[in-house]
């Protein structure tokens, strides 16, 4: 039997929403991860109880607190499913205090990402906007058939999420639209149509279309078109559980903390660059 003392420990930020406590159970679900620290906003509703309460998991003897400082100090990485503002307070803090971590958050700006990248040349960080496997190997898909399709087809890009989703188009979407566009030789940025109202005119063969649905429990949908004459590629990923996102963060974790400093991704973790 594996001892803590053996188990990776991990801090949890934002342990009490969501993801947090998804990631909660993943972490003490694996045999060599344990959670060490939880981490909620200052004055938040959960502060002083047991982790593994509030995840519905029963007590690990893990108190959330709202001292990132003191929950780096007893962990070797943490996981980080918050929001674009807290995130990179955090990654400041985890650079100064030189431990790895692994960021689920979506909608960061430029200037966020940038942060990052700063913070990235001084210790490991693991940014994906979806850690599920299954994700990551659909965009190493998509780069295949973007190149094999060329400019004879329309790409279109669907997504579908939950009523709470507060951005759109989805982190994932975005990611999606980047690997194709890159494919065929295109600026995402240039040639990006979210959404399309009144009358538009031809459809441009080199624009990708973002459609956005955001409606009941939706966990999480993607569909990318390939549209050509007399045929239509469609290729689509679609959650049931969160548990597959948290799973994914879990395992980045795990090999973030063997990585020297640098900016990496799921793909990076599954071996599929």
């Amino acid at each position: 039997m594996t001892s803590d003392e053996d188990k990776l420990p991990i801090a949890i930020l934002g342990a009490a929403g969501r993801m947090g406590r998804m990631l909660v159970h993943a972490v003490q679900a694996e045999t060599n991860t344990t959670v060490a620290a939880a981490v909620e906003p200052q004055n938040g509703t959960f502060i002083g109880a047991d982790a593994g309460a509030v995840a519905g998991i029963g007590e690990i003897g893990v108190t959330i607190g709202d001292s990132l400082e003191r929950a780096l100090a007893a962990c070797d990485v943490c996981i980080d499913f918050t929001r674009p503002e807290p995130t990179v307070e955090h990654a400041e803090v985890c650079r100064t205090m030189r431990r790895a971590m692994v960021i689920g958050t979506t909608g960061l700006s430029r200037d966020q990402l940038a942060t990052l990248e700063r913070c990235a040349r001084d210790i490991p960080i693991v940014h994906a906007p979806n850690m599920s496997a299954g994700v990551n190997l659909c965009l190493t898909l998509l780069d295949v058939m973007a190149r094999a399709l060329g400019d004879s087809v329309d790409v279109e890009i669907i997504e579908a999420h939950h009523r709470n989703k507060v951005d759109a188009p989805s982190g994932t979407a975005v990611r999606m639209g980047e690997i194709v566009a890159g494919a065929l030789g295109r600026n995402l940025a240039d040639c990006a149509v979210y959404g399309r109202e009144g009358h538009t005119g031809v459809r441009e063969r080199r624009t990708i279309g973002f459609e956005t649905v955001r409606a009941g429990d939706i966990i999480g949908e993607h569909t990318v078109m390939f549209a050509g004459e007399g045929e239509r590629i469609e290729l689509t990923h679609r959650s049931t559980s969160r548990a597959n996102f948290a799973a994914g963060a879990v395992r980045a974790a795990r090999w973030a903390v063997r990585r020297p400093p640098g900016l990496y991704d799921m793909q990076d973790v599954l071996g599929l660059r």
